[in-house]
């Protein structure tokens, strides 16, 4: 039986948000989530990949409590103010390449991608954009353009933003290749889909830039091989397009390195970040070359709470945190259990034919399993004899189990997004529920 504030809460929210569960969060500490009925959950969620430090971590909020007796809000467009200047000097040495130097902080990453689209629109004095098959970039209205994962976000409000152009990303399953094909052959086929794209639909002319996530998110955490981001950065460079980085879900730690671009050593034109930047207080960030943003005109970016005092006093908390508390360090060793514990399910005969893949970076990994109808008929990877709806199943029994983790992309994939900060013990915990859960539901059939 719901409580009286869930059900108030199912009568009043509106339907278009979806939940994982329906229950009330009423406090977040370190890895855990407690609900309205006190039962604690290990969140395995983040948020999504914001509370990537965890809950409530003292340093962080701290740092915000202190700063809302300071100042709140301070307007960008107004004067500048403290810790918006400080974080500028924390982001600085953390940049994938110094060429970085001009930075604008808004709200989500949504708005960020906005203003990434924006600025490479009015410096190349070109329109067309060219974004990647099963990526996603948010439900603005140009975020929602060039988000490719899923037609839930788009769905019913077409026409969207023009001059959007699709090509495919280089990830097996959508390519219909097995899942030990090499990432060079993968960044080879679409370089080449590059290359005709370019000669076929959108002149690079016209071609203002290319926006991808290093690894995809809500398309199933699918890393892209070195190889076909240089390929991207050496088309850009010769047809003087920009290249359009979106660290939103996978940079700031997540991946294992300040910023996933960085195993590829490709130098981004513009990068977004956002979600773990603040560790749950709105914010995000659109980072260029000062030569590209010095061609806007003063007053083309802004924004009411763009930047915000609190936000951005949290963000330089979470600089901090990120080196004093070796968390790559921590995101190192507990990447390589986690990798080790999936990889056990993968090799356990009784469940391998359910498990299609385990893949990722850092804390940023993924189980994609076998399914019976695949994305349809002519899915290459359709396995009748396996259970339907693996992913959702497993899931829901993890909820169940007392741990809080999600689904992602139009495959049967579940997603592991634990804080960065996880303890060697908690990490254990939620990996035997997750091998629980599996056993039980490929059991079921």
């Amino acid at each position: 039986m719901a409580s009286s504030l869930v059900q108030f809460g199912q009568q009043y929210v509106t339907k278009g948000l979806a939940r994982t569960v329906d229950a009330v969060i009423t406090k977040g500490e370190g890895s855990y989530v407690t609900l309205e009925d006190g039962q604690m959950m290990l969140d395995f969620t983040s948020g999504i990949g914001v509370t990537s430090f965890g809950h409530c971590h003292p340093k962080i909020s701290g740092a915000a409590a202190e700063q809302c007796m300071k100042l709140v809000h301070g307007q960008c467009s107004i004067a500048f103010h403290g810790p918006y200047l400080e974080l500028i000097k924390k982001l600085l040495p953390m940049m994938p390449d110094p060429s970085l130097n001009s930075f604008f902080f808004w709200n989500s990453g949504s708005e960020a991608v906005e203003a990434a689209i924006k600025i490479a629109r009015t410096v190349t004095g070109r329109q067309n954009i060219i974004a990647m098959q099963g990526g996603y970039h948010g439900r603005t209205f140009g975020a929602m353009a060039v988000t490719k994962s899923k037609t839930v976000y788009s769905e019913g409000v077409f026409p969207l933003m023009p001059g959007v152009y699709t090509l495919p990303y280089p990830f097996w399953h959508q390519l219909g290749l097995p899942p030990s094909t090499p990432g060079p052959q993968l960044a080879a086929y679409c370089l080449n889909q590059l290359n005709l794209l370019l000669a076929q639909q959108t002149a690079p002319r016209d071609t203002a830039a290319i926006i991808i996530e290093p690894i995809l998110g809500e398309g199933g955490y699918v890393p892209a091989p070195p190889e076909f981001l240089q390929g991207l950065r050496e088309v850009c460079d010769k047809e003087g397009i920009l290249l359009i980085i979106d660290e939103v879900q996978c940079g700031y730690g997540r991946a294992g390195k300040n910023f996933a671009i960085e195993y590829s050593g490709v130098r981004p034109d513009i990068m977004i970040i956002a979600k773990g930047l603040a560790n749950g207080f709105p914010l995000s960030g659109v980072i260029s070359r000062k030569e590209l943003t010095d061609k806007l005109k003063p007053g083309s970016m802004g924004g009411t709470y763009a930047g915000n005092a609190v936000a951005c006093a949290a963000a330089v908390a979470v600089a901090d945190v990120l080196k004093e508390e070796k968390v790559l360090e921590n995101v190192s060793a507990r990447s390589e259990e986690l990798f080790f514990a999936l990889n056990a399910l993968r090799n356990n005969a009784s469940l391998a034919p359910s498990i299609l893949d385990v893949r990722g970076e850092g804390l940023m990994v993924a189980v994609e399993f076998a399914s019976p109808t695949g994305s349809g008929p002519y899915d290459t990877f359709v396995n009748p004899a396996v259970p339907k709806k693996l992913a959702s199943r497993v899931a829901k029994r993890c909820v169940e189990k007392g741990l809080l983790i999600l689904t992602t992309s139009v495959y049967e994939v579940i997603r592991f997004i634990p804080p960065l900060n996880i303890s060697k013990e908690d990490l254990a915990k939620g990996c035997n529920i997750f091998a629980e859960a599996v056993e039980e539901v490929v059991k079921e059939g």
